[in-house]
């Protein structure tokens, strides 16, 4: 971290409205850009932005020195965002019951035809519940452990969640005339 957002955060433990200002003008447009991957309206995504941005400002004694500051607002903010999301009455259905596939989740080729924007795209079409574990895995790169804590589900359901991601944007892409 570097010195000037130390100090910063210093300052803002203390209440320096100032300081907190300049917390926010630095990291405003990263944390907004990370909310429009979560909600898609961008009112709702700045509300959403917002709401994580003040939760960091109430919790400051909780932030530990030496942390990466911008890694623990960015989890806020993240945390923010599939609050709101809840609230809009996610689904999501337990699958402890459910036999489970060993799936290799490192293996994420595809044809080099299809353009990051065209998988950024497909993504945005899965059910929502998909949509966030395959964005906190391979966009914010959080483990299935992290995910499960985020997302306050089992880890099994988790990895489940992921493998019929890319099971469904396989489909999606195949379909786009690409094959995979």
């Amino acid at each position: 971290m570097s010195k000037k957002i130390h100090l910063l955060v210093l300052q803002s433990k203390k209440g320096n409205q100032k300081a907190q200002i300049k917390l926010y003008d630095l990291h405003c447009k990263a944390m907004f850009i990370i909310s429009c991957r979560y909600i898609k309206n961008d009112e709702e995504a700045k509300d959403a932005m917002q709401d994580g941005f003040i939760k960091a400002f109430l919790n400051l004694a909780n932030y530990k020195d030496g942390t990466n500051f911008s890694a623990w607002l960015k989890t806020i903010v993240i945390n923010s965002c599939i609050d709101q999301l809840k609230k809009k009455k996610l689904e999501t259905i337990s699958i402890e019951n459910y036999p489970l596939e060993i799936t290799n989740d490192e293996n994420w080729k595809f044809d080099i035809r299809i353009t990051k924007e065209a998988i950024l795209n497909a993504i945005e079409t899965l059910q929502l519940k998909y949509q966030l574990v395959i964005k906190l895995y391979l966009i914010e790169g959080y483990d299935h452990q992290e995910i499960s804590e985020i997302l306050q589900i089992p880890v099994k359901t988790s990895r489940t969640h992921l493998r019929r991601a890319k099971l469904a944007l396989r489909d999606l892409l195949k379909d786009e005339k690409y094959g995979t």
